[in-house]
């Protein structure tokens, strides 16, 4: 079990951070705020050492402990639970007044849910809870919802608890293949996957001339795209997109195969080829033609293409780097069975279903295609809101990376990028 020791920034994690601060303005109604938050304060910044800076304090790690996580499941006497999750990220109605999938959920189990928005970043969120995680005392939350780089982290300290099976049916019935089995979570016997969220190629077909872009070797070597491509400010996402087009696995890599994408990436640099690398800025500058071709989240892109058809993606043949937001039970939650049965009601076809007509993220669940047709056909037949088979095969997962790989590739990623 990783211990949690109290570090301090390296001057690559700030530049990391400084490069994730600047983000897009929201847009639609959500996915673009939720994008730049999400990635902006992603595991580029403070995977590492940062996350360690928030524990300066020196509170101690509760891992290793296992009565640190345990406590007594109050669910059946106390029907209700506590649940901190992103802003737009759930379900509203046309007058905002009320949830529709949390008052069904209510309704059925008798279990009142308090949802909050308090999830602004992961580097954040995380400093609202770690000194009660890492004191072994109940967070006064009983589901959290934060990105996999986090969820990876969480684990290994050990400040969350493993979920029952028993009270999952549908979860471990209906889960994606392509959600399965991260090597940070193997099995998922911590968290269930809430979204999905991909990287894929975007480009402007009135900038590119009804050209199509269809890999990352186009965007660092066509010639008529100089100077009007972008990447992402993630180093993940980047990285392991190259990766994959150096014919690499993100999942399985050594440090001369990153060291070789960032060669890549220097070059397309040092030509001209790469404008920028972006939070969720780029959003605008595709829009309107600026960046005719870039590396984008497909929330993003979904949205986009609704209001600009020129708007258009393609998932390169090579492959394309999948992560998640997953649901975990924080350590001391008095409501840790009620919270199981909040996860498996998400993965019923039809909620799920609901829920992802509404937000547009890659839907986890299995069996949703149908349902989502009922309720928005074009949605059901977009392989970024549900994968076929085809794409799903090409997803692949950025590896978990040890604190000395974060602060080596970090340090090479922030040279390329300031």
């Amino acid at each position: 079990m990783e211990q949690y020791e109290p570090d301090r920034l390296t001057p690559a994690q700030l530049a990391a951070m400084r490069r994730g601060v600047r983000a897009g303005v929201p847009r639609g109604h959500g996915a673009f705020s939720r994008r730049s938050l999400l990635r902006a304060a992603g595991g580029g910044a403070l995977a590492a050492g940062g996350l360690s800076t928030l524990a300066a304090c020196g509170i101690p790690p509760a891992a290793g402990n296992a009565q640190a996580g345990s406590s007594e499941d109050h669910s059946a006497k106390e029907k209700r639970l506590n649940f901190s999750n992103w802003t737009e990220y759930m379900d509203l109605s046309e007058d905002k007044k009320s949830r529709p999938t949390l008052d069904a959920f209510r309704q059925r189990t008798g279990i009142k849910v308090k949802y909050t928005e308090d999830i602004n970043d992961n580097v954040e969120f995380f400093g609202k809870i770690k000194p009660q995680l890492a004191a072994g005392q109940d967070t006064g939350r009983d589901l959290i919802c934060v990105t996999d780089w986090l969820a990876a982290r969480l684990i290994r300290f050990g400040w969350v608890q493993k979920l029952d099976p028993a009270n999952l049916p549908h979860a471990y019935t209906n889960l994606s293949p392509q959600f399965r089995n991260p090597d940070w979570d193997p099995g998922r016997s911590y968290s269930y996957p809430w979204q999905g969220i991909s990287t894929v190629i975007a480009y402007n077909a009135k900038a590119t001339k009804g050209r199509e872009v269809t890999s990352v070797q186009q965007l660092l070597e066509d010639p008529a795209l100089k100077g009007r491509v972008g990447f992402l400010s993630e180093m993940r996402d980047t990285v392991g997109m190259t990766l994959l087009d150096s014919g690499k696995d993100p999942g399985d890599f050594t440090d001369d195969d990153f060291d070789g994408a960032i060669a890549r990436l220097q070059k397309g640099v040092d030509s001209g080829q790469i404008r920028r690398f972006t939070g969720n800025d780029y959003t605008s500058d595709l829009e309107s033609g600026d960046l005719a071709a870039c590396l984008a989240w497909a929330g993003d892109v979904v949205q986009l293409a609704a209001g600009t058809p020129d708007v258009r993606f393609h998932i390169p043949d090579s492959g394309y780097v999948t992560s998640s937001d997953s649901l975990l039970v924080p350590n001391k939650a008095r409501h840790k069975t009620n919270a199981e049965k909040l996860i498996d009601y998400y993965y019923e076809p039809k909620v799920a279903a609901e829920l992802a007509a509404w937000i547009n993220f890659v839907c986890p669940v299995d069996g949703v295609k149908a349902e989502l047709a009922k309720i928005d056909k074009e949605a059901a037949e977009n392989p970024l809101i549900v994968p076929d088979k085809a794409m799903a095969a090409k997803s692949r997962s950025f590896r978990s990376l040890t604190s000395k790989e974060e602060a080596r590739y970090e340090a090479a990623f922030a040279k390329l990028t300031t």
